[in-house]
């Protein structure tokens, strides 16, 4: 069991910089039990899980220590009082200005090709994220994006990204098998987290440098 990369810690809360490839909480099954809350628990035992990255996405998770904090820090999740920043590599060379454009898409989860979600525009939920274009790689016919979920659906950016018609590169889920073959790993990192302190309810920002 590798270290955790802790990026900062106090009585209160823990932020973690997850790798690609961890699974944030325990899935189903005995090779599914090492996770990122799991590590956390050996060194903090009051650790509780308040969000989650995918498997796949690298980056930021804040944790709480202890349930009060864990009910005060789930509630700014729930009200997007948490402000989030994620870098990533899509296929394709958007051709759009470099500012932050909308997109919003109802989604539920593909119950019968699990885990995968989809796009239901008389079922889904709404899902709101903004993107912007940080840079074309045209060697690559590939760019580099910065997304900020508004909302928190499951795969929410993948989704989004894959529906406009630049798929994040290596996305083993929605990506083709070209986009696959493009990287080693899902190109999707959470760079950047804005909360309020729970207890002392100043803003406190993280950032984590983005491995791709």
């Amino acid at each position: 069991m590798s270290a955790l990369d802790l990026v900062y810690v106090d009585d209160q809360i823990i932020v973690l910089n997850k790798a690609s490839g961890l699974l944030s909480v325990p899935g189903r099954g005995e090779d599914k039990q090492d996770c990122l809350i799991t590590r956390a628990q050996q060194e903090w035992p009051d650790a509780l899980t308040v969000h989650r990255l995918d498997m796949a996405t690298s980056g930021l998770v804040v944790m709480a220590r202890g349930p009060e904090i864990q009910r005060v820090l789930s509630q700014a999740f729930a009200l997007r009082e948490v402000h989030k920043t994620y870098e990533a590599i899509v296929a394709g060379l958007p051709n759009v200005s470099e500012t932050w454009h909308d997109i919003q898409l109802p989604l539920i989860i593909d119950w019968p090709n699990r885990p995968r979600s989809k796009v239901d525009w008389e079922q889904g939920k709404p899902s709101h994220t903004q993107w912007r274009v940080k840079c074309h790689l045209p060697l690559d016919h590939a760019t580099r994006v910065e997304l900020k979920p508004i909302t928190g659906r499951t795969h929410q950016l993948r989704l989004h990204m894959m529906a406009i018609g630049h798929a994040i590169l290596g996305d083993a889920l929605y990506g083709s098998p070209e986009e696959i073959a493009k990287a080693p790993r899902l190109l999707l990192h959470a760079r950047e987290l804005q909360l309020k302190h729970p207890v002392t309810a100043k803003w406190m920002a993280f950032e984590s440098s983005v491995p791709f």
